[in-house]
């Protein structure tokens, strides 16, 4: 099981809980159409229960205004899921009956204004095997607002002797989810059947892949074909390996940090058959993505498999490629994603739970953190209920894993009896 993973669901557990003992009362709200700028009139809104399993406790639809109305059955954490032409869109529900509006989107299968920004791919050897760590950040730009949502919303290409060992997709606001990926024609071709929500500021829609190839005379040819227009095409190898490209693109080598390499192909075109090759051997260094020498840095994505010890300690190929640093552009914003996610979340947890100075002793100060603990993310203070609804996202993704059984029921049972003791220890300190 990914010891990262685990840690960050039982905090996000015992935030959740922090306000558990709140006064159930009728949660309300507004759902707003951005793609017509309209209220959604008529949409499915249930009321779903993160601790019963994701059962669903309560049921209404949108009136013509697009208000709803909801009765939560007790003291518990809740979801608010509204289901819109067929794609789902939720929050956290509000704790003491505040404001739960939401914002939908008109869906279609192809949606203009849709491409990827960058194809990132990560590359170690390991015992024979080729180890790859492939993130798709996808744009979604399309005006007015459509989530491109289809039984094939996002189709990709590996190559044929890959053997698959995990596939995930983040929403543009929401938390990684492990799904399993859906074989489309030719071996090697899958589409995830995943929504591609419009852009939300700088944040896009992410798919990652692991994945090993064969590798045992230390050489891999790879022909890469994307499915839709590719801003940036890289591919980042430790030190010792050797590229070379081929027809299809011309790459460069951008040189910036001094333990990995990196090489950029610009402007893929769609179905365009790309080829390079990679040989040698060598892993990238682990110092350079923010663990000790010796251990395993965690992307912050799920394993398909739940974890298994097949996929690595850390659910990952190959005992865990980990998250590039000081990636030179134009794929520096990227690191963020990959690398800041999970700490930005918990210390801005950290701070919410000590955001009342008058239950703490006197004379104590707490030190918040403030805006310049990374570009682009605000202050706690400000993001507080965003960082609940992620959270809460989160709670949903590992029960949706169980549901769809891509967690072992053994590492089911240990997170559940972790977060049981979380949660005791959290109604005690109310």
């Amino acid at each position: 099981m990914k010891l990262t993973q685990f840690v960050f669901r039982t905090f996000a557990l015992s935030l959740l809980f922090a306000g558990a003992l709140a006064v159930a009362a009728p949660i309300t709200g507004t759902v707003t159409n951005k793609t017509t700028g309209k209220p959604a009139v008529g949409d499915p809104v249930v009321l779903v229960d993160v601790q019963a399993g994701m059962g669903e406790v309560a049921t209404t639809t949108t009136d013509a205004r697009g208000h709803y109305a909801l009765k939560t059955p007790g003291n518990s954490n809740y979801l608010v899921r509204v289901t819109h032409q067929g794609s789902t869109y939720f929050i956290g529900a509000p704790q003491g009956g505040g404001s739960g509006d939401l914002t939908v989107y008109d869906v279609a299968s192809k949606v203009q204004g849709v491409s990827i920004e960058a194809d990132v791919l990560e590359m170690e050897s390991d015992n024979g095997q080729l180890r790859v760590i492939e993130r798709y950040f996808v744009h979604n730009t399309s005006s007015p607002p459509l989530t491109q949502w289809s039984q094939r919303s996002f189709e990709i290409v590996m190559p044929p002797d890959a053997v698959l060992a995990g596939a995930e997709a983040q929403r543009p606001s929401g938390l990684p989810t492990s799904i399993k990926l859906d074989p489309n024609g030719a071996k090697g071709h899958y589409s995830f059947n995943f929504p591609i929500q419009p852009d939300q500021g700088d944040k896009n829609t992410l798919f990652q892949l692991s994945y090993s190839v064969p590798y045992s005379n230390g050489k891999f040819n790879f022909k890469a074909q994307m499915s839709l227009p590719t801003e940036n095409l890289a591919v980042l190898l430790p030190m010792s390996m050797v590229f070379a490209g081929g027809a299809g693109a011309e790459f460069r080598s951008v040189k910036e940090d001094p333990g990995i390499q990196t090489f950029i192909a610009k402007n893929v075109t769609p179905g365009k058959v790309v080829e390079y090759a990679i040989s040698g051997t060598g892993q990238i260094p682990r110092e350079q993505q923010g663990a000790p020498a010796g251990q395993q840095a965690d992307t912050g994505m799920g394993s398909q498999d739940g974890g298994s010890p097949e996929a690595g300690a850390t659910g990952k190929p190959g005992g865990g490629i980990g998250n590039p640093i000081n990636t030179p552009d134009p794929l520096t914003k990227y690191k963020w994603w990959i690398l800041s996610a999970l700490a930005l979340l918990l210390a801005a947890g950290a701070a919410l739970l000590l955001r009342k100075p008058a239950e703490m002793p006197a004379g104590t100060v707490v030190a918040q953190p403030t805006p310049a603990t990374a570009p682009g993310i605000a202050a706690p203070s400000i993001r507080q209920g965003s960082l609940l609804d992620a959270l809460k996202e989160e709670m949903f993704a590992l029960e949706s894993e169980k549901l769809s059984g891509t967690i072992s029921p053994a590492e089911y049972a240990e997170v559940k009896v972790a977060l049981e003791t979380v949660l005791r220890r959290a109604l005690k300190r109310k």
